[in-house]
């Protein structure tokens, strides 16, 4: 019968007491081989060193008790017991080092007891089971009893499971029917770890000399603001400044020990600044464009053909989109883009092999251009893409997407077709100007901002290769966001907003593991 002692030869009976101010067991006087039965004993709970007078028993029977909590420990001493029942009983707890020490256990049941989930690492050390019987218990079959389901094809034992009591989903389905991979039991969180002050419009990402760095476009600050890690502080410190009146965008590019940074300004031209190795400091290298960059909003890195080249937007009617490349010591323009037509984005993207460049503007649809012949030549532009202010691509699965953020009306996610790019999805974003994809560790994240409500945090969910709402950012709330980055720094991730109207926010990345 399940669930019930096997025949147990050459073993004897003995009659087991409870001291009720101990909570332990004691027996007559010891007997070499001893199975007891505690049966309807009106005890609430077994403690810790609950058996430690009776060191010698073989065979063990609870039933029909009252007890509901089995504490760790609580069958320490027991080094010789080979079967342990527990059954029809209240137990709707048990610690998860309840069993330790029972090295020579066989037979286990826990079958017909009011138990919703057990704790991981229950059965640790329990090397010589050869029969578990768990039946009859109101599993709740969500994440916590992951790792039963991954433990059971890994032990050299017949386990009896049981069906599950919830959720409704899963109600009266056998737990060995379950499938572990289905369990989605990973979380992530961001939690707020450090504010940095003046506000910003931009903030990248970028390793110089092996070590992460962090800069940002702080305007009214007037500077491009260079951070790094302290290691004694465990903060982000200044490294160093450069000045950079009415900057909006600070764009580093690292070539071997050389660490160049573009500073694109709204108004005295935008300049190139240059390190030429580590002990040194940055400084102005050339004035970028003069005559073509009269408004930039927007500044990107690619390489083409080999050559590390900028490409900067620009907003002015008078003044044009522009391609900057490497010549010698500096960068000149290549080639003007999209003229008359205000840019305020640019991005820079592979498809079907080749460069590409998104160029979002406030006179009409985005515009997809593609590298060919030494130059950018038009492709196509985005359909139904009325009034987009930024674009920025991501790649899932092979497939490349676009997030389009909308000041009014619904940002949009797209993914290309092979020819052109198609809506996939709409997001509310009533005063977004961002809407940014970011991988961090192994999620694809993309981050809406806004000026009148929390900032929403997305995650792609490969099965339905949608966004999905993860969380809001905050507190403290984001005031006018307008960048994202993130940076991985001595093992932990993190994520840094920058504000236009308000000070730069730092999040930390933690991942939480629900079936723990």
């Amino acid at each position: 019968m399940p669930g019930s002692p096997p025949p147990h030869p050459r073993t004897q009976e003995t009659a087991l007491g409870w001291d009720w101010h101990t909570g332990a067991v004691f027996s007559s006087p010891t007997i070499a081989h001893i199975s007891s039965s505690l049966v309807r004993t009106g005890v609430t709970q077994l403690k810790a060193g609950s058996f430690l007078r009776v060191p010698s028993l073989h065979l063990l029977l609870f039933t029909s008790n009252s007890f509901s909590v089995i504490e760790d420990d609580a069958f320490a001493g027991l080094s010789h017991l080979q079967y342990l029942f527990i059954e029809d009983n209240e137990i709707g707890s048990i610690s998860k080092n309840a069993l330790r020490g029972l090295r020579s256990l066989t037979h286990l049941s826990l079958a017909n007891n009011h138990l919703e989930t057990l704790p991981r690492f229950l059965f640790r050390g329990l090397e010589t089971l050869t029969h578990v019987d768990l039946r009859g218990n109101p599993f709740q079959c969500d994440c916590r009893v992951l790792w039963l389901l991954q433990w059971i094809p890994t032990v050299n034992a017949s386990v009896g499971t049981g069906a599950c009591a919830g959720p409704a989903a899963l109600a009266h389905m056998q737990l060995h029917h379950l499938d572990p991979k289905t369990f989605k039991c990973r979380a992530i969180e961001l939690s707020w770890f450090q504010t940095v002050g003046e506000s910003a419009l931009g903030v990248e990402a970028f390793s110089y000399q092996g070590e992460p760095h962090v800069v940002l476009a702080q305007p009214f600050a007037g500077r491009c603001l260079i951070l790094t890690w302290d290691y004694s502080l465990q903060r982000f410190r200044q490294e160093e400044e450069l000045s950079a009146p009415s900057v909006v965008s600070c764009k580093p590019l690292v070539l071997g020990r050389r660490l160049f940074v573009l500073a694109a300004r709204l108004w005295g031209g935008s300049q190139l600044w240059a390190r030429p190795g580590p002990d040194l400091r940055l400084a102005p290298l050339q004035a970028l464009a003069p005559r073509r960059l009269l408004r930039p909003n927007d500044a990107e890195l690619l390489w083409l053909d080999g050559q590390p080249c900028f490409v900067v937007a620009d907003a002015s009617k008078a003044g044009s989109t522009t391609l900057l490349c490497r010549d010698g010591p500096g960068f000149y323009p290549r080639q003007s883009l999209h003229a008359w037509h205000r840019d305020t984005d640019a991005e820079a993207l592979e498809l079907d092999g080749r460069p590409h460049l998104l160029l979002a503007s406030a006179s009409q649809r985005p515009v997809l251009f593609h590298w060919f012949g030494g130059r950018f030549e038009r492709r196509t532009d985005i359909p139904e893409a009325e009034d987009v202010y930024a674009t920025r691509h991501f790649q899932a699965s092979g497939d490349v997407f676009l997030c389009l953020t909308r000041y009014i009306g619904d940002s949009m996610v797209m993914r290309w077709d092979g020819s052109m790019f198609r809506l996939l999805q709409q997001l509310p974003s009533r005063g977004a100007h961002v809407f940014q994809p970011l991988l961090i560790a192994r999620d694809q994240l993309a981050i809406l901002g806004s000026d009148f409500a929390f900032s929403q945090v997305f995650r792609l969910e490969p099965d339905r290769g949608l966004l999905e709402p993860l969380q809001e950012l905050g507190p403290p709330a984001l005031v006018a966001p307008r960048a994202f980055a993130h940076i991985t720094m001595a093992g932990r991730r993190f994520l840094f907003a920058a504000c236009f109207k308000g000070p730069t926010q730092i999040y930390q990345h933690h991942e939480l593991d629900l079936s723990a």
